[in-house]
């Protein structure tokens, strides 16, 4: 548990979670396969971060 929250103060740039969403695209269910639900916050990316300033 304590190196759980060591990594809480973790922020990641932009380029990393670019590459993230690169290996698996934002909106991806990869539990349900059928994909029928998306949340739009994980779809549309404006609604994907906030500003780095807010990390």
């Amino acid at each position: 548990m304590d190196a759980l929250v060591k990594g809480a103060g973790v922020v990641l740039d932009d380029a990393a979670l670019d590459r993230i969403d690169g290996i698996v695209p934002p909106g991806t269910n990869l539990y349900h396969p059928d994909g029928a639900w998306r949340r739009q916050s994980l779809s549309d990316p404006r609604c994907r971060r906030r500003p780095y300033a807010d990390r």
